[in-house]
């Protein structure tokens, strides 16, 4: 997997990244760090990534579990480190899978499965 990413140039702190499967993502900095807010920020992205990952892992694993999964919602919160480099210190996902006659130990097990992933 690969991906490149460029600045937009010297007027602010846009950057348009450009995934191996051929598709764009704009980044954005927030006004105080000199961006111009067009896009989300580099950290949001990593975390809407993340997200996107365990979520998909989920729906798999209860589609092979054959769960009659009909939607699943996640919700991040997250905390990040005071000083740079900012990482994040703590993210809380919180799931919400509906369908029909699912299983909850089923469900919890999916998501257990992706965490230690």
């Amino acid at each position: 997997m690969e991906c490149t990413v460029r600045w937009t140039g010297l007027s602010g702190m846009t950057f348009v990244s450009e995934t191996g499967s051929g598709h764009l993502v704009t980044m954005d900095g927030a006004p105080e760090g000199g961006g111009r807010n067009l896009a989300p920020r580099p950290m949001e992205v990593v975390l809407a990534g993340t997200g996107g990952c365990t979520a998909y892992d989920v729906v798999v694993i209860l589609r092979k579990s054959g769960q009659d999964i009909r939607g699943c919602e996640l919700k991040l919160t997250s905390e990040r480190a005071e000083k740079d480099p900012k990482v994040f210190t703590k993210v809380h996902f919180h799931f919400i899978v509906r369908g029909r006659n699912l299983k909850p130990n089923v469900v919890e097990r999916a998501i257990k499965l992706s965490h230690e992933k």
